[in-house]
């Protein structure tokens, strides 16, 4: 039997295992301080735990200070599998905290108690993030358990944060560890995906959100004259800001669905309360998602374009107010993480995977800015931060059957 033979053998007969990791990580309640909750560290020691009961002990932390946490700290830390040559080292990443369950009547049964049947499981965390971590635990303890030493050496990255923002995650560890990747790592972050596990995330657009605050005169709607109306002027903004999309960002890329760069005005903040008052102020917000091969600086520059043409049009002073940026460089499509995982999904899954982009944010962002060529993909039916989320344990192996064919590359 081959080593290859012999992992798969071993997920093949895994379930027990893996059910018990994903039930005893979902009763440890791991949520941010932003959210209502206490942080990630007693699941992180539960794991820690677990792990070395089974033989990885090779592990060292990476944690974040933060006083609004018990603990006060947010734990970060890297368990590895020594390999037999240090070099082209395969990362998995996931994180450890999770979203908070939400309504809870609109769960089947208690969200923080895994439910098991008909070859899925249920509960708070069990896809978002768990079926990631849980199916990189597996690889390693299936390399761990059968004796075999892979090339080259695994290692997985478990962090805080990722749910509202990364500070104490990610972002955390790149500004601290400075020497802790190297560029010719493989990466990979199984924390999105879709059902068939064809889609490799390997850029994302540039996020910006913003708000626009509008000033006029408020007056009565009777004597319009009087006063200078701040919903109409805001109104003629939206637009204007939307028209970007097609009059200035022509680029397209067919790694994005759309392929285009979009300008959404969103919510919308209420005015004055009564049908016949000019109102003198108005607030909206916009959600821009922009093509990489945009800098956000110059389609901030033409923003501000129009909202000078709009105040002198209207007689209205505007400004901005930044709510979230973040810009993303792109790992490109033919980079050897990105080859490396394509044939490992052939082999596994006997499907013809392709590389794409999203409009929205992931962790992989940092990395990738950094310098550092990062994937996002997972086999996963896509119930994160729903009610009664759930994962196949279909996915959980197979993806853990690719984790391993990538460990023991030559």
């Amino acid at each position: 039997m081959t080593n290859k033979e012999k992992v798969f053998a071993y997920l093949d007969n895994s379930t027990e295992g893996i059910v018990e990791l994903e039930s005893m990580l979902t009763s440890v309640v791991a949520i941010a301080p932003e959210s209502g909750g206490d942080g990630e560290l007693k699941k992180a020691e539960a794991l820690e735990a677990w792990l070395g009961k089974r033989g990885i002990t090779d592990i060292v932390h990476f944690d974040s200070p933060d006083p609004r946490v018990s603990a006060g700290k947010r734990p970060n830390f890297v368990a590895t599998i020594p390999g037999i040559k240090d070099e082209k080292r395969l990362w998995i990443m996931s994180h450890l905290d999770v979203v908070p369950e939400g309504d809870r009547s609109m769960w089947r049964s208690d969200p923080f108690k895994v439910e098991y049947h008909d070859g899925k499981v249920w509960g708070r965390g069990v896809e978002d993030n768990q079926q990631g971590l849980v199916g990189s635990v597996f690889a390693a303890l299936a390399l761990v358990e059968s004796g075999i030493v892979p090339p080259y050496p695994v290692k997985l990255l478990f962090v805080a944060d990722e749910e509202v923002g990364s500070v104490h995650g990610i972002q955390h560890i790149l500004g601290s560890q400075k020497d802790l990747f190297r560029k010719d790592d493989l990466i990979i972050i199984p924390d999105g995906g879709n059902a068939t596990g064809t889609e490799i995330e390997v850029a994302e657009k540039n996020i910006c959100w913003m708000k626009f605050i509008t000033k006029g005169k408020q007056t009565h709607a009777a004597m319009p004259d009087q006063g200078v109306n701040a919903f109409l002027a805001g109104s003629d903004l939206a637009l204007r800001i939307h028209a970007l999309e097609k009059a200035v960002l022509t680029d397209r890329n067919a790694l994005f669905t759309p392929d285009r760069s979009t300008i959404n005005p969103t919510k919308k903040e209420a005015n004055v309360p009564n049908v016949n008052t000019i109102p003198g102020d108005d607030v909206f917000c916009v959600d821009m998602r922009i093509l990489p091969s945009y800098p956000l600086d110059k389609v901030l520059a033409e923003v501000d374009k129009v909202m000078r043409v709009v105040e002198k049009e209207h007689g209205v002073t505007i400004r901005r107010e930044l709510i979230q940026r973040n810009e993303s460089k792109a790992t490109a499509p033919d980079a050897p993480v990105v080859k490396e995982l394509a044939r490992a999904i052939r082999e596994v899954y006997k499907v013809e995977p392709k590389a794409i982009g999203i409009g929205g944010g992931t962790v992989g962002a940092y990395l990738r800015n950094a310098g550092f060529d990062a994937v996002v993909w997972a086999r996963m039916e896509e119930t994160a931060h729903q009610p009664n989320e759930s994962s196949l344990l279909v996915n959980l192996i197979g993806d853990a059957k690719i984790f391993a064919t990538l460990a023991l590359r030559e």
